[in-house]
């Protein structure tokens, strides 16, 4: 069975909320566009800011995150009409211009961080770069296939949104991106990702993004099965071009 790009996701504001896109233009060396262009620092983070937004890429513990408050996995949402749209269970929807209108989004959070045992939040900020995991301009590649069989190993459904990926892809062998560090892959006619290094899963993946509660231990799932924590791999774009739902996926 051929391999095929299944779901493009992006977050416009780092672990809070994601849309779903059709198709994407890429260039060479740079993450996926508007992706984690925004995010949150909390009140103890504020000294890394150089005036009014952090000048240099930081770590996600300077951030709101979903493995320091799992409500914050529950929310969805992204860009409609110019406005950044967001969604949770428990608060009504709250539609902002993340460029005017930052009391609106901190005080939106700030039930859903108050569990955390950390500092208010206290900024939305730009990044001069994506502000992802890794300081590197990369995207992360998962596979629906290895989604299915993880599903199986811990017997409940989980969804692709608590893994937060960019690209999702449909017809791998599950797992069979596991050993495909160094590889590249082509999507559609011409844009071609190397894939770099595993991504390792953090406590953020243990919630079910329908509630923003706990439900299982995924990190503790895959270090018994594999021995390791991996689930999805992280890409460079090596050839830009567009990709759309949909394209084929070669591995080169």
């Amino acid at each position: 069975m051929s391999a095929r790009l299944g779901h493009i996701f992006r977050y416009p504001v780092k672990s809070a909320g994601g849309e779903s896109l059709d198709r994407v233009a890429l260039t060479p060396d740079q993450p996926l566009p508007g992706d984690r262009r925004f995010a949150v620092l909390h009140g103890d983070a504020l000294h890394h800011l150089d005036g009014e937004a952090p000048q240099r890429w930081l770590p996600k513990a300077a951030f709101l995150r979903g493995a320091a408050a799992g409500s914050l996995q529950a929310i969805t949402g992204g860009w409609r009409d110019g406005l950044l749209v967001l969604s949770h269970p428990d608060l009504p929807d709250l539609a902002f211009d993340p460029l005017r209108d930052q009391a609106a989004v901190l005080d939106w959070l700030a039930p859903l961080w108050a569990d955390s045992g950390k500092a208010a939040p206290a900024r939305l900020v730009e990044g001069v770069q994506a502000l992802t995991d890794v300081s590197e301009p990369w995207l992360s590649v998962l596979s629906l296939s290895s989604l299915r069989a993880l599903e199986e190993m811990v017997g409940q459904p989980l969804g692709t949104h608590r893994f937060r990926a960019n690209l999702w892809i449909g017809g791998w062998e599950p797992f069979a991106e596991h050993d495909m560090q160094l590889h590249r892959i082509r999507i559609g006619d011409t844009v071609e990702l190397a894939l770099t290094r595993r991504i390792g899963r953090c406590a953020a993946t243990c919630i079910d993004t329908a509630t923003g509660r706990f439900d299982v231990d995924l990190p503790a799932a895959l270090e018994k099965r594999f021995w390791h924590r991996d689930f999805g791999i992280y890409a460079r774009v090596a050839v830009g071009g567009t990709i759309r739902q949909g394209d084929e996926v070669t591995v080169l």
